[in-house]
């Protein structure tokens, strides 16, 4: 595809997320209801990211509504968040407003980032691979942002519904990860595109996604080389 057609598919991407954003929190898929919940997403992340002691400078791509993005602030990263969906950011920053968390949110495209070489030690993201019309120049891009010996880590899963999702329908075949991938699949992916030392944990925890999963959910990490 050409880069106006992939412009196009992300335009389209951003408006469906805009469209999404006030009820994007209700569910608790995608946003945190309660301490439990809330518990139970620190420890994964304390994990595989580490306590904030020291602060690491983490990217948060595709940050949405800032959920995985405060949390790390919580924890006490120096967290930057990026998102196509400017409503999106709208709602992640009156919340960090209201928690007192000091987190930048910008727009942002997530297979051309604005940063410099090296400027992070860590990349996240959460459920985004399948939205990208060209998901290894995005994984191009965290690497060159993320200094060497850093990490990037994605919370993804592999659904595969019978029928698209609204707004996905016509563009869905543009979007080679689209229904995302079973968790050996994006290893390979990672280490074939440069990651070190990839490694997987399946998330299927019924408290962490407010019930039980109805698909495989996972987290995946790779080292930038040194």
């Amino acid at each position: 595809m050409t880069n106006g057609g992939d412009e196009a598919v992300k335009q389209q991407v951003q408006q469906y997320w805009d469209g999404r954003a006030a009820s994007y929190d209700g569910d608790s898929h995608h946003a945190i209801h309660g301490d439990e919940q809330r518990d139970a997403w620190l420890s994964i992340l304390r994990e595989w990211i580490g306590d904030g002691d020291p602060p690491r400078r983490i990217l948060d791509v595709g940050c949405g509504t800032g959920v995985i993005s405060l949390l790390l602030a919580e924890i006490g990263h120096d967290v930057t968040g990026v998102d196509l969906s400017t409503d999106m950011l709208e709602r992640a920053r009156a919340k960090a407003r209201e928690r007192d968390r000091s987190v930048e949110f910008r727009n942002g495209d997530a297979e051309s980032i604005s940063d410099p070489e090296n400027a992070y030690d860590l990349v996240t993201a959460r459920h985004l691979v399948w939205t990208l019309p060209n998901p290894l120049a995005a994984l191009r891009e965290w690497q060159r942002v993320v200094r060497p010996g850093g990490r990037i880590v994605l919370i993804e899963g592999h659904w595969d519904f019978d029928e698209a999702f609204d707004g996905y329908r016509e563009i869905h075949d543009e979007l080679p990860l689209y229904d995302g991938r079973p968790p050996g699949e994006l290893v390979d992916v990672l280490e074939k595109h440069g990651l070190e030392r990839v490694e997987y944990e399946p998330l299927m925890e019924s408290v962490l996604w407010g019930e039980e999963p109805n698909y495989e959910q996972y987290v995946v990490a790779g080292d930038v080389p040194e």
